[in-house]
């Protein structure tokens, strides 16, 4: 790295490499918005032949970020794919949102990817998103990378960065985190400030001079060298701390000159293992150079130091209804195993499916079956079904472009998968597997939504169902209680873009509206009351009279009905009329008109008609007993609590505590956790933390988690139930 000389294939777009996974690299690009990523796709795309000028294809069609919604919020909300070719290698770059409400669209790419390169702004810093993705990917073994950006910035300091990165990132071993290169700066222009022109590469002692139309490799000048020789030792030892040559470090402290192609070969090793986590740098091309600063090196990189598909670790599988099977290997010739890590609907083509290929070949027409399972509770079933692969595709920018097949370890687009859905399987129709999940974030920001009009009532559904296809971080939701149409969001981004979605892809307009929350009534002390229901209009009336107490019962216990009547003053046939009635009422609600819970209802005595009584003329008893009970009562609101599990740095944890404290909630614990966080455990009603995933947010600066889980119902405060019942009476 930095020591070869390596040139690009002059590939147009990322013409096909060797049909192998060894000749595959999949590299994700991980930081926040407006930390560069696109902007060094768009970079290394022109370094490696695969564009002539920034950010355009031969066509014209820009390269990246070509969706609409994309260009009206000027950020990218979606995960993309940009292949390039260099020294023979295809390398899948997955470029992810910076944005935290797409996390998911992030999480994706890391499942497709066998190695992650975190971007950072030299004049922002890391915060504290990409802190917890670097984490993430530690979880697994994930090798990193890192490259500084921004570097042409007024105020960028890239050693002052490299250090805020070592603190970020390096945990106990600030070593496993080191510079390749250094800035060269140019000499200070009006402004004062020195523009970065070339890096100095420590490992091979020359300087890459990008000052001029095309890279320059020299000797560093007299006044240059003992500038790297420091970086340069410490290097070396952070390289040979991770050698597998045990022997090596004592053999370089008694000095031995190690050979710099022994220094390359365990670096590349302890790169794709994920030991050793090499700084980069990258600035815009100057003016007339071809290649943008430090593109080149992060070729090699990719390249030379980060690993094979069959180096990855595979997903583990099983079979459809759960049998173990064996494990999977990156092998072409394998059973095919693929999964769906994005959806998107083109207007003109159709449903199309990012894929990445596991084990086998994906081939075109040829039968595949699609299994989904485990996200049922976000809209999407269950399902195991045959589907006929159409077109496979090589996505740049806007085009499409056709491909043969797709062997183990490639990424590719396929057309016309009807009923494949983000996270499904694709696998061998006579031999069906599925994959084990990667970890969805949980939507927790509910938005509710009704048609615009009757021509979008008539669309909603199908709009709906597309759209949750699409993005398996959204949940959909029919409220039994509330008969609201609901969206669970990651936050007021992913929600914006969701709507706007639904009206340009699928034409359906939507207009949101409060979330209502599932309340509940139940009587606050016992009382009575008496159902007369006797009715005379020639022929058969209707007559039935029922006397009935109430008692309130212990929150969870439901509706419950006994008869103690006696000397069959309601015949036996109707006793159950009365219980149908009144807990057709009770579902009702008794008041506010929401379902009554937690009472036993008693029937005590009643009278009935040898002709003109019914079931029906006893159900309508039953009911208007349970009003007339109601009516002399208090009658409690209940609200749902639910509990809260919230992980936060500590030093937002008394401001946590007491945002909590504002929302009537009851902090339950708090106990130490990894990383200098605390876990908090609170309960909190649900109709204080509806917003709750964009207010954490902003009180943790973007680095707080939780979850949430219904526990139960609690009676409402007096003057927060009043003010409900008044808002309700006014249609409110």
């Amino acid at each position: 790295m930095g020591d070869k000389a390596r040139t690009p294939s002059g590939a147009p777009g990322g013409a096909r490499a060797a049909d192998h996974p060894s000749a595959l690299r999949n590299v994700v690009l991980v930081g926040p918005s407006g930390s560069g990523k696109t902007t060094l796709v768009e970079a290394l795309a022109l370094a490696s032949g695969a564009v002539q000028r920034a950010g355009r294809v031969e066509d014209g069609a820009a390269l990246s970020d070509y969706d609409a919604i994309e260009h009206r919020q000027h950020r990218s909300v979606q995960l993309s794919l940009v292949p390039l070719e260099w020294d023979g290698i295809r390398i899948n770059v997955l470029d992810t949102p910076g944005y935290a409400d797409f996390v998911g669209e992030l999480r994706a790419g890391l499942r497709a990817a066998d190695a992650a390169l975190f971007v950072v702004s030299a004049a922002d810093g890391v915060d504290a998103g990409t802190r917890l993705i670097w984490q993430e990917c530690a979880d697994v073994g994930m090798p990193r990378a890192i490259v500084i950006t921004h570097l042409e910035a007024s105020r960028a300091d890239f050693s002052e960065m490299t250090r805020r990165c070592q603190d970020a990132f390096g945990g106990d071993d600030p070593d496993a985190v080191l510079p390749l290169y250094l800035p060269l700066h140019g000499p200070p222009g009006a402004d004062g400030h020195a523009p970065v022109r070339g890096l100095y590469g420590l490992l091979s002692r020359r300087v890459f001079d990008y000052s001029g139309p095309e890279r320059a490799d020299r000797e560093p000048d007299d006044g240059e060298g003992p500038v790297i020789e420091e970086a340069r030792n410490r290097l070396i030892e952070g390289i040979i701390a991770e050698s597998e040559d045990e022997t090596l470090m004592d053999r370089y402290l008694g000095g031995e000159n190690v050979d710099v192609k022994t220094l390359v070969s365990d670096l590349e090793k302890a790169v794709a293992r994920g030991a050793f986590h090499p700084v980069l740098a990258a600035a815009p091309a100057a003016p007339g150079a071809r290649h943008g600063l430090g593109t080149l090196e992060l070729l090699e990189l990719v390249t030379g130091g980060f690993p094979t598909p069959e180096e990855h670790p595979l997903p583990a599988v099983t079979s459809p209804d759960g049998a173990p099977r064996p494990a999977l290997r990156c092998d072409p010739a394998g059973p095919l195993a693929a999964e769906v890590v994005k959806t998107t609907s083109d207007p003109y083509v159709g449903r199309i499916s990012m894929v990445r290929v596991f084990s086998g070949t994906l081939r075109p027409d040829s039968v595949v079956h699609v299994s989904g399972h485990g996200l049922a509770d976000r809209g999407h079933e269950d399902h195991d079904v045959d589907e006929r692969v159409g077109a496979l595709t090589s996505p740049f920018g806007a085009q499409q472009r056709t491909l043969a097949h797709a062997v183990a370890g490639d990424v590719a687009c396929v057309a016309k998968l009807t009923r494949a859905e983000t996270g499904d399987t694709l696998s061998g129709k006579d031999d069906p597997l599925l994959m084990t999940p990667w970890r969805m974030p949980d939507p927790l920001l509910p938005v509710a939504i009704r048609a615009h009009s009757k021509a979008d009532e008539d669309k909603l559904s199908q709009g709906l169902a597309r759209l949750v296809a699409e993005d398996p971080t959204m949940r959909l939701e029919q409220s039994p209680d509330t008969h609201q149409v609901v969206l669970w969001c990651l936050g007021e981004a992913h929600r914006d873009v969701a709507l706007e979605r639904l009206r340009s892809r699928y034409g359906v307009r939507v207009d949101t509206e409060p979330h209502r929350i599932a309340l509940r009534e139940t009587f606050a002390a016992p009382s009575s009351g008496r159902g007369r229901h006797v009715k005379q209009s020639g022929g058969h009336g209707q007559f039935a009279i029922c006397e009935i107490s109430v008692e309130p019962l212990p929150v969870g216990t439901g509706i419950e009905f006994a008869d103690k009547v006696v000397g069959g003053a309601v015949p036996r046939q109707f006793i159950p009329s009365v219980e149908k009635g009144v807990r057709a009422q009770a579902a009702k609600g008794v008041t506010t008109g929401h379902p009554l819970v937690d009472v036993r209802i008693t029937l005590l005595d009643g009278k009935a008609h040898s002709v003109d009584s019914s079931d029906a003329a006893f159900q309508t008893a039953g009911a208007l007993a349970l009003r007339e009970a109601a009516a002399a009562a208090s009658i409690h609101l209940l609200e749902p609590y639910a509990e809260l599990t919230i992980q936060v740095p500590d030093d937002y944890v008394g401001a946590v505590l007491s945002d909590l404290a504002g929302r009537r909630g009851r902090v339950l614990g708090t106990e130490q956790s990894a990383g200098s966080t605390t876990l908090v455990r609170a309960e909190a009603p649900e109709l204080e933390i509806s917003r709750y995933a964009v207010d954490l947010r902003s009180l943790s600066h973007g680095s707080g988690r939780f979850s949430r889980a219904y526990v139960r119902h609690e009676a409402m405060p007096g003057q927060i139930a009043d003010r409900i019942r008044e808002a309700e009476e006014n249609g409110g």
